[in-house]
Order: structure tokens, then C-alpha cells, then sequence
């Protein structure tokens, strides 16, 4: 009898295991200065990783303003003062994911930890931010690539906890988002069709009010835009000095920089390091036979 109620109640941990939680890890967050949250069905933990390079903000080329703009409110963020939430929209490859782990590099030891959440995993922010609120640092919590589907309701909770909560996000908490949509959400021609004009005033329609409604709760709006050649071409040049300082820049390389952005359609930050891990690797091959 009580080996066959063991052998049931195996059976039934065995069914369970799979949907528990793993096992937390305790954060130290003088130390760690990065961590995943990942949400499950009976909350949610955070997971302490290593940052993922050395990137510097001195290696981003072509986002000046930009980069100046986020620094900016970050160091008021990390002194007390009032800062806003920020979102980084525009052209793919530009600079957006790197601004955020260069900008985690330069002022972790100012006192910065950053916390990713996936966009499947907006539904545990509300829980995230309320673990957050106690602990004496000032948190980024920053969600990549960032972009809604019409159906998705997931962006309700963070535009609940951007502004829309009673009790509103804590004061060592900001969001940080990037996104190649400006709106986060889908638009259609549809969407236009409600808006009228009104006593000469131009009135958006539902959908599209609901949509500018999100955007709009982040205060930092920062714009990437394509690369010019110039700006493609230094940067190429910085990461090709960056991977291999002896093989220099030469003519030969920059018409192979203007070739590679051809064949790629376009020029941005990250066909520029692609370009360079290409040339220097190629090169490096060349020199051993």
C-alpha cells in the first residue's frame, strides 16, 4: 500500500516538475549589475547574467545627439533628479540595442542595474517593478525590439505602470524600450479613415488614439535613422582598428565597406561591424597562406 502511494506520488512530481519555477538565484546587487526577469505561472524571479561585452560609449559613431540625450537622463535618474522613460524607435541595425549595453558599461559604476524583460513577459511587470521598490539602486528596466500585434493585450500592462497605475512607478524605477515602430502597435489605412476635422481641428479616431496613448507615456523619444555614407565608413573604420589596429584602413578597405553596405541594402552601425568582422577575418586567413 505505501509503495504504491509513493510510486502515485512520483508519478504526480514527475507530471508537475516541468511547470515549477527553477530554482532562485539571490541577486547581489553590488555586484551583479544585470539580470533577466523571467516571469512564470506563479510569479516571477530574477536572473543574475554577466553583460554580454566591454562595448563603450565612446564606440558608438553616427548617434551623437542621441547617445548625449540618454546619457543625460540617465546620470539624473542615477542622482535623485527627475528623469523621464525613454524610447529608442527607428532604423534596424542603428545603434538602439548597443546605446543600452554601452550605456549599462559606462555608468554601472555610477550606480546603474539593468533589468531585461522580454515583451512576452510584459504581463509580470506590474510584479517586477513592486519587487524593485525597495531596494536602495536605481534600476533601468529596459525591453528590446519592442513592438505590439493587434490582438496582443500585453501592452495594457505597460502602459499601466508607465502612467496609468494609481500608484505609478516607483521613483528608482525607469523604463527604457527600443522599437522600430514609433506607435509600438500596428497602424493600418483603416485606422485613419475614423480621424475628422472638427471646428478646424484635426480629431483622431479610436485606434489611432490608442496607439499614440502608449508612445506617449515614455518622455525621451530618441529617433536612429539610417547611416550616412560618411558615418558608415567611419565606423567601419573604428571597428576594423577595434579588431585589428596593425591592418589599418585603407583605400581597398573602404571600397570593400561600400560594396558590402551595397550588397546588404543599407548602411547602419551594425552592417559596419559585420563588414569589419568579414574584412578582418578574411585578412587574417590571407596572412597564413
Amino acid at each position: 500500500m505505501e509503495d504504491a502511494l509513493a510510486r502515485r506520488l512520483l508519478a504526480m512530481m514527475e507530471r508537475v516538475e516541468p511547470w515549477l519555477p527553477p530554482a532562485s538565484v539571490e541577486i547581489d546587487w553590488q555586484h551583479d549589475i544585470a539580470a533577466l526577469w523571467q516571469r512564470h505561472a506563479l510569479g516571477g524571479q530574477l536572473m543574475p547574467v554577466p553583460p554580454r561585452d566591454a562595448l563603450g560609449l565612446d564606440d558608438l559613431l553616427g548617434i551623437e545627439r542621441q547617445k548625449r540625450a540618454l546619457v543625460d537622463n540617465t546620470r539624473a535618474f542615477l542622482r535623485g533628479y527627475p528623469a523621464n522613460h525613454a524610447l529608442l524607435w527607428g532604423a534596424r541595425g542603428s545603434g538602439k540595442s548597443s546605446l543600452v549595453r554601452a550605456l549599462l558599461n559606462g555608468l554601472a559604476p555610477e550606480g546603474l542595474r539593468l533589468v531585461q524583460v522580454d515583451r512576452h513577459d510584459l504581463a509580470g511587470l506590474p510584479s517586477l517593478v513592486a519587487q524593485l521598490r525597495n531596494e536602495p539602486h536605481r534600476f533601468v528596466v529596459y525591453c528590446d525590439d519592442l513592438s505590439f500585434e493587434g490582438h496582443d493585450d500585453a501592452y495594457k500592462a505597460l502602459k499601466s505602470v508607465l502612467d496609468g497605475a494609481i500608484t505609478g512607478p516607483p521613483d528608482n524605477v525607469l523604463l527604457y524600450a527600443t522599437s522600430n515602430r514609433r506607435h509600438l502597435l500596428p497602424e493600418s489605412m483603416s485606422d485613419n479613415q475614423e480621424t475628422r476635422v472638427v471646428n478646424d481641428e484635426l480629431h483622431h479616431g479610436d485606434a489611432v488614439e490608442e496607439r499614440i496613448s502608449l508612445s506617449d507615456r515614455f518622455g525621451l523619444w530618441l529617433a536612429f535613422h539610417p547611416f550616412s555614407q560618411d558615418a558608415y565608413l567611419e565606423t567601419c573604420q573604428h571597428w576594423v582598428a577595434h579588431l585589428d589596429a596593425a591592418d589599418g584602413w585603407s583605400p581597398e578597405a573602404r571600397a570593400e565597406a561600400l560594396r558590402f553596405a551595397t550588397l546588404r541594402g543599407g548602411r547602419s552601425g551594425r552592417i559596419a561591424w559585420q563588414f569589419a568582422c568579414q574584412w578582418v577575418g578574411n585578412r587574417r586567413l590571407q596572412a597564413e597562406t
